[in-house]
């Protein structure tokens, strides 16, 4: 068996990967890959990590664990989703990106140490993810939420580095948020593990919140008289249909915060593009790229 865990991040898809595989649970256990419900797992996960307080659970609490995840008697793969995984919203940005995720995805692992794991994470621009994840407080002041941090010094690259030396054994799988919406039939594949005998249904409300009905209306059409031969003529359709028909006020980001300039944001936006760079040499680590 092996466990995925989807770590998000916040203000990523917010949750649309976790309903579109829970739509389709019964096509995926076909294959033995299980999609509990986040109900049976999320609060009964953390508060087991913190028991354990870094150790191995024994084989008795890991019986016990799974047997409440899921009813079904054997899986391939569990597909396990939360963005509050490497921490809750209110510290994500707290001396850095995730700082305590390492630790927490490392304590996460010891409930089923002998288990092969997959870490799946959307990276976001840290110009448009830090005033997302801002804009999630309520009634926090910026200088509190930010505490003194230099947000031009944020690197998703150091969150990730510090995931692979925590838990070295485990693989992680990378794409930009700002990529989702051409990579997502190969996100749900890369963290389903489906095959190619499984056609997800339902897999269209992340366009959908970007696109028009009219768009998306014509952009199916085309794709059922002219089936794309493989993901790249795919992108190519996707990214034409929404250069003509994406819905202005959900693509493009108006970025508002206090004592930020447009050099800051430039600056911080060039070094996300240095950083992906980055993560892509990173050994144990692959790559959507659209």
């Amino acid at each position: 068996m092996r466990i995925v865990y989807h770590l998000g991040a916040h203000c990523t898809d917010e949750e649309r990967l976790l309903r579109c595989l829970l739509k389709n649970r019964g096509r995926l256990a076909e294959e033995g890959i299980v999609v509990p419900g986040p109900a049976k797992y999320r609060s009964l996960l953390r508060d087991t990590a913190m028991s354990l307080k870094g150790e191995a659970a024994s084989e008795e609490t890991q019986t016990m664990i799974m047997e409440q995840i899921m009813s079904e008697n054997r899986a391939e793969r569990v597909i396990l989703s939360w963005d509050n995984f490497m921490g809750f919203a209110p510290s994500a940005v707290r001396g850095g990106i995730y700082t305590s995720g390492p630790d927490r995805m490392h304590a996460f692992c010891q409930i089923f140490p002998g288990v092969e794991t997959e870490f799946h994470l959307a990276i976001r621009n840290p110009a448009t993810f830090v005033p997302a994840m801002f804009h999630k407080q309520k009634g926090r002041a910026y200088e509190d939420f930010i505490e003194g941090m230099d947000v031009a010094s944020l690197r998703w690259s150091t969150l990730i580095s510090a995931l692979r030396e925590r838990n070295p054994q485990v693989p992680i799988t990378v794409w930009c948020d700002e990529d989702t919406p051409l990579l997502w039939p190969e996100i749900l594949r890369a963290v389903s593990g489906h095959s190619d005998k499984i056609t997800l249904t339902e897999t269209d409300d992340l366009l959908a919140s970007i696109m028009s009905a009219d768009g998306m209306g014509r952009m199916a059409g085309y794709i059922e008289s002219h089936p794309p031969q493989d993901a790249t003529q795919r992108r190519r359709v996707v990214s034409a249909f929404l250069d003509k028909f994406a819905l202005t006020d959900q693509v493009e980001v108006e970025i508002d915060m206090p004592g930020w300039s447009e050099d800051l944001i430039a600056g911080m936006t060039e070094g996300y593009d240095q950083d992906v760079s980055r993560i892509i040499a990173m050994d144990g680590v692959h790559f959507l790229t659209a």
